[in-house]
């Protein structure tokens, strides 16, 4: 999977901190994870990562290659707030089987399992690749890249944003999105014959339709514009269909 790093998050000002700045509302801690992402003032995706309470602190999960940005990020906005980051050598592990003691299931779809940070990792073969695809589920640095929109990736059904919560850095930007536009691209399942690199460009005869990413059992993600997306499309020797 990929390797994550555990940020602890604390100060008497670390909810009102965080509410103001990430896509989903911080008060949902209390149910249990919350899925969430900080975007750029222009509305695109900076970085995706989960939250936890733990006691008198939020821990935040984040892909490691991430860690960096996203930390020196949060240290720029904290300003005067009450707030100390710090960065933790706890591990993240995940599964789809029984749930450990202390284990949150993840927020985006059920097949997705539990989530569970601790000290120890725990191991559990899981074909997360297969998962991803079957349920249009995005991943950090290969369906999620820093100029995605959220809702083209999907974000609201993967319960990662909220439209009630008030203001956050690139609200303006996705609240028009989803009230005001008829999204024209997308991140939607294909089928697929053959195979061919992520990153591969999809094409419609002699038109760009999209981006392929991760592939399994005949099926694919792809980014693609909707509007060219008709019929059969090449992506290098492989064959991509979508049936919306």
């Amino acid at each position: 999977m990929t390797q994550r790093t555990v940020l602890r998050i604390t100060g008497k000002d670390r909810a009102e901190f965080l509410q103001g700045l990430v896509t989903n509302d911080i008060d949902r801690l209390s149910d249990g994870l919350v899925y969430t992402a900080l975007l750029t003032p222009q509305g695109k995706l900076m970085v995706d990562f989960f939250l936890q309470a733990d006691g008198d602190a939020i821990l935040l999960d984040v892909a490691a290659d991430q860690a960096p940005a996203l930390f020196q990020r949060l240290s720029m906005y904290k300003l005067r707030s009450e707030v100390e980051i710090t960065e933790t050598d706890l591990n993240v592990s995940r599964g789809t089987g029984p749930t450990p003691e202390g284990a949150l299931p993840d927020p985006r779809h059920p097949a997705l399992g539990w989530r569970l940070i601790g000290q120890d990792e725990l191991s559990e073969s899981v074909d997360w690749d297969a998962l991803r695809v079957e349920h249009v589920i995005p991943e950090t640095g290969i369906e999620l890249t820093p100029d995605s929109f959220l809702l083209e990736v999907g974000f609201d059904r993967l319960s990662g944003v909220d439209f009630k919560k008030g203001c956050y850095v690139g609200q303006e930007v996705t609240a028009r999105m989803k009230h005001k536009t008829e999204l024209r691209k997308g991140l939607v399942q294909v089928r697929i014959e053959g195979t061919a690199p992520v990153g591969t460009p999809i094409m419609a005869g002699e038109k760009p339709a999209g981006t392929l990413y991760t592939q399994s059992g005949g099926k694919a993600l792809a980014y693609l514009r909707f509007d060219r997306a008709k019929g059969p499309m090449q992506a290098g020797d492989a064959t991509v269909t979508w049936t919306p």
